[in-house]
């Protein structure tokens, strides 16, 4: 049982960016690991993370996630970090190549969705996603407000 971390679909949210999908039409999403440090690892136990106004960007053939808010763990003292880093992510060649491509070809950009622990190990949800107009905004709030009222309508009959 020494290598295992838990069980297989275990995963425990930390964070979620409430506002990416109401600003943001998304097109496809994946997975990153991130590199953290010890202390940043325990704030995220804490569940004491942001990722509101967070960003995804490819530097020099790396993905970073910019902007987002891990705050410090106070027990850390001297060996804490900074709480809005610059955070190395986790992925493959072959999809790092495929995200330069479509961030440059298409214009998109890369939002984090969510943050979390899978089998032990810090993941962020990553996003390539187009800023919506306004008009595509209020588009979106008719729908919700016309299903809640169906939903609505059809529970009191």
């Amino acid at each position: 049982m020494a290598g295992k971390k838990g069980p297989p679909s275990a995963e425990h949210v930390i964070c979620r960016n409430r506002r990416a999908r109401h600003e943001y039409e998304i097109f496809d999403t994946f997975e990153a690991g991130l590199v953290l440090v010890g202390s940043e690892v325990k704030s995220l136990r804490n569940g004491k993370a942001s990722l509101d106004d967070s960003f995804g960007r490819v530097l020099s053939g790396e993905v970073w996630l910019l902007g987002a808010d891990i705050a410090t763990y106070r027990e850390a003292n001297t060996q804490n970090h900074e709480p809005k880093r610059q955070r190395k992510l986790l992925l493959h060649k072959r999809e790092i190549k495929k995200l330069i491509g479509k961030v440059k070809e298409r214009g998109l950009t890369l939002v984090p969705l969510r943050l979390y622990f899978r089998r032990g190990l810090a993941k962020v949800e990553m996003a390539l996603a187009r800023g919506k107009k306004i008009h595509d905004k209020r588009r979106s709030i008719k729908e919700k407000t016309a299903q809640r009222e169906m939903r609505r309508a059809l529970n009191l009959s």
